[in-house]
């Protein structure tokens, strides 16, 4: 089994923003579920041998999934947190691998981001193969930004120049994000993403610029977006 690059999708929470009767990744986004399109994204692309997904334990809906992808899928149980769910899918594909000098790099992608492009894939494999750490996708803060207090009174405002906000894939070496997080877990550091965890390994992860249609479908108006922005991408292509 070549290694190469791989996906790993933590698919495991609940989305209790969304108001719905299922978690967001299961639900309809034009002809497919958003995690449908998600991992089709992933999959179409070349340079990706495989992907593994972290469902959650008792979870109803995953059989309904298509897995017809044009790559290997491999499913683990998901944990309660995004880094649990992660870290068991890093095992998972350390098994898979089972030889000690293959060290993929692995691009982690949020179930609910069904827009991603492939110009921003091939970006980031381009940007980051040869770094020593790795990096994570993100868009440029253009809003001014602003601090507040407890009620909500503006304190101060922020200095928006070279702020991010943060976005999927994030792309590390398997054998560092592993180390990372477990390093992570046993000190009890809560991370909310995977370059939280390797900047608390004590590491710098680069930041990639990518396209703002990448949008996480976190509520409900969220899923018209992201038909416009599909809709937007076909008619580029």
């Amino acid at each position: 089994m070549t290694s190469g690059f791989w996906a790993v999708v933590p698919a495991a929470g609940i989305g209790e923003r969304m108001q719905s009767d299922r978690p967001k990744q299961y639900l309809q986004l034009e002809d497919k579920l958003v995690i449908e399109h998600t991992l089709q994204r992933l999959a179409s692309h070349p340079d990706i041998h495989g992907i593994v997904i972290a469902i959650a334990e008792h979870d109803q809906w995953w059989p309904a999934v298509s897995q017809d992808i044009a790559c290997p899928l491999h499913v683990v149980q998901g944990g309660e947190q995004r880094s649990q769910s992660v870290l068991n899918a890093l095992i998972e594909l350390s098994t898979l691998l089972d030889v000690m000098d293959q060290d993929p790099w692995v691009l982690v992608h949020d179930a609910a981001r069904p827009c991603l492009r492939q110009s921003d894939i091939d970006k980031m494999l381009s940007v980051l193969s040869g770094h020593d750490v790795g990096g994570i996708l993100g868009i440029p803060v253009n809003d001014t930004v602003k601090r507040t207090d407890g009620d909500n009174v503006i304190t101060d405002t922020i200095d928006r120049r070279n702020l991010w906000r943060a976005s999927t894939p994030q792309m590390f070496r398997l054998a560092l994000l592993k180390s990372a997080l477990e390093t992570a877990q046993d000190q009890l550091m809560p991370v909310t993403d995977e370059a939280s965890a390797i900047e608390f390994f004590g590491l710098q992860p680069v930041m990639v610029e990518g396209h703002a249609d990448n949008i996480k479908i976190t509520v409900p108006q969220d899923l018209d977006l992201a038909q416009l922005f599909m809709q937007q991408q076909r008619g580029e292509c």
